[in-house]
């Protein structure tokens, strides 16, 4: 996977559809003190509160190893109380299993600056362009490495479509029916609950009246990839309007309109939904996928560890 210096904080996309050009997180030889765990470490655990976990260095693979144990089910499903455990390795921030660790460099660290900032597509210089046209070439997305998931199958039972199965649960959301993680149940919750509490403001009575649907979970590899996409997770919400009036909503369906020409769309003519609604899902927890240069303005995704980057 190739790298695009150029375009700094512009190529930052999680899930899997971007590679994250951010900072690295400091490597293991700069932690001074190997019998505190490191305050990166903490912070990233601290948006998963539920989580247990202890951390000892490892001096044989020169890196912080990390045990953790999670209730398998949240209390609301009234299952029976249960654990699951993992055991990854922080390595710079991608917390990777032991196997992993000696193709480290294939995949992305899991916190980066989330970049809730639009960029006008006028903007893009000539070599910019032909960099995201590449980023956004079949051969690009299909190359290995990208997010590293082992957290996330972890964290959301995702090991097989039918494990994950039996934590997901029927909801409406916005008086749309979807199926989402039990995890997120919580904070989605929370975003319905603000925005209907603006649902009088004619940008948001607008938005709900043209709202479609709210499709969450879909067993699925992302497109053009091996990887496995968050909505296989549950995690992603994707919101269709009604009608368009003829503006872009997804990247790939414009290059597959206008070729390589997709980028240059202008943030006029692309659909998004009203900003105070953007707003409500990132106060909860959700980035949005149209800030991404592959975007895809319908999509929210939950990764509570991203929001606090943007600030």
């Amino acid at each position: 996977m190739k790298k695009f210096p150029l375009l700094s904080i512009y190529f930052v996309i999680l899930a899997s559809f971007c590679l994250p050009l951010s900072a690295q997180l400091p490597p293991h030889a700069q932690f001074a003190n190997k019998s505190f765990v490191p305050a990166e470490i903490k912070e990233f655990m601290n948006f998963y509160p539920d989580i247990e976990y202890s951390a000892i260095f490892d001096k044989e693979q020169n890196d912080w190893k990390i045990d953790m144990t999670a209730d398998l089910y949240f209390e609301r499903t009234k299952k029976p109380k249960t654990k699951k455990t993992a055991t990854f390795y922080w390595a710079d921030g991608r917390l990777l299993p032991k196997e992993e660790l000696p193709n480290k460099e294939n995949y992305w660290v899991l916190q980066y600056e989330y970049e809730n900032k639009l960029r006008d597509p006028k903007t893009y210089t000539a070599e910019e362009i032909e960099q995201i046209k590449e980023f956004g070439s079949a051969e690009n997305r299909k190359s290995e490495g990208g997010t590293p998931m082992f957290f996330f199958d972890f964290l959301y039972s995702a090991q097989s479509q039918k494990i994950i199965e039996d934590h997901i649960i029927k909801t409406k959301f916005l008086g749309k029916a979807t199926r989402i993680h039990e995890r997120i149940w919580t904070p989605l919750k929370n975003v319905e609950k603000k925005i209907l509490a603006q649902k009088d403001t004619p940008e948001i009575k607008a938005f709900l009246a043209n709202l479609k649907s709210c499709d969450a979970y879909h067993w699925r590899e992302i497109v053009q990839t091996s990887r496995k996409s968050f909505h296989s997770y549950g995690i992603a919400v994707d919101i269709l309007p009604k009608r368009l009036n003829r503006k872009a909503i997804y990247w790939s369906w414009e290059k597959d309109r206008l070729g390589d020409k997709w980028m240059l769309v202008p943030l006029e003519k692309r659909w998004m939904p009203p900003a105070e609604v953007r707003k409500i899902f990132e106060e909860e927890g959700f980035i949005w996928g149209g800030y991404w240069v592959i975007f895809d303005n319908m999509h929210f995704e939950y990764h509570p560890e991203l929001i606090k980057m943007s600030n």
